[in-house]
């Protein structure tokens, strides 16, 4: 490949507080002044990993430890009271907005391109949305993405409503090889060799009220095992630099124990050190040849089900 043609991307994986091993990579990254032309991340990969453009290292582990015990972050309370486990004021207004303020300046002026992916609960098919400001769209398309079925209330953007882009699209890496992203750093939130098992038939019932979301969670399996052997197989090839957990996190998805928060996070960070030379060699020497123009357009852009091979990248109904 031609050195002038590089563009170097970061692809977030999701998967609630495992998240925060990523939270720790990022963070010895924004350290060691590793940057990216561009991100995308979904769910938790989106709701932490907005940190890097904004460069506040360590927010993303000091507000949950902070506050994952108070039932306004995450409570069977919360989920009664409001239909979101999650509690939308505090997570995503109260929190950023006066106790761990998000960096809305920096998030603003720092040129790397982020994309958020959540899928719309209609069609069944990944909605990418390109954040620029970190203001109230682009929160909104955060919380969207990390609105996990059956505990969330769908979001409703532009008049779509959208749940967790995992669902359809766990590691969007096919969306930045398509925005011209060939330089690939990937942090997945599962150990080498894990294949995600089919979701039990009631689960995907219990989703009966969105029905192509109930056809998209019975394939999901599918859909992230083909993206993990595909991934091998790019990683193999020299291709992308994959970074996972040396061995499974065992860690709930809800996990609010601040000591099993860090421990995930000090999984993250020593994964990071141990690979800071290696990481490096895969992108620093084209990072100076990579600086392409971004892309005019800062449409949303959507793909068919994660779970078929896209033939082409369509433009979302949406505008960002």
């Amino acid at each position: 490949m031609d050195r002038e043609k590089y563009k170097t991307g970061l692809v977030l994986e999701g998967g609630a507080m495992r998240g925060l091993f990523s939270a720790g990579v990022l963070d010895v990254m924004m350290e060691n002044d590793i940057s990216f032309d561009g991100a995308a991340g979904i769910s938790a990969g989106a709701t932490f990993g907005c940190n890097i453009k904004s460069r506040q290292i360590g927010r993303a582990i000091r507000y949950n430890k902070k506050y994952a015990k108070d039932p306004r972050y995450c409570s069977m309370r919360s989920l009664i009271r409001t239909g979101d486990l999650y509690g939308v004021e505090f997570c995503y207004h109260i929190l950023p907005d006066k106790l761990d303020v998000f960096d809305r300046k920096a998030f603003r002026e720092n040129p790397m391109e982020f994309y958020i992916g959540a899928t719309n609960v209609e069609t069944g098919r990944i909605t990418f949305h390109r954040c620029t400001d970190g203001g109230a769209l682009d929160i909104e398309w955060m919380r969207a993405s990390a609105s996990m079925p059956l505990v969330s209330r769908a979001v409703e953007i532009g008049g779509k409503r959208y749940l967790d882009g995992g669902i359809t699209d766990a590691v969007p890496y096919r969306f930045m090889e398509k925005r011209g992203y060939n330089r690939n750093v990937i942090i997945l939130t599962q150990h080498k060799g894990y294949r995600k098992k089919k979701n039990p038939r009631l689960l995907c019932l219990m989703a009966h009220q969105y029905p192509a979301i109930e056809r998209a969670m019975s394939v999901r399996h599918e859909m992230y095992n083909r993206q993990m052997r595909e991934i091998q197989e790019r990683e193999d090839r020299g291709e992308c630099l994959v970074i996972r957990p040396p061995e499974p996190l065992g860690i709930s998805r809800t996990e609010n124990d601040p000591g099993e928060l860090e421990r995930v996070y000090q999984t993250g960070r020593r994964e990071a050190e141990k690979r800071l030379d290696e990481i490096r060699d895969f992108l620093f020497d084209h990072q100076s040849e990579s600086q392409s123009d971004p892309p005019e357009s800062q449409e949303s852009h959507e793909e068919p089900e994660s779970h078929e091979e896209p033939e082409s990248q369509e433009l979302s109904e949406s505008q960002s």
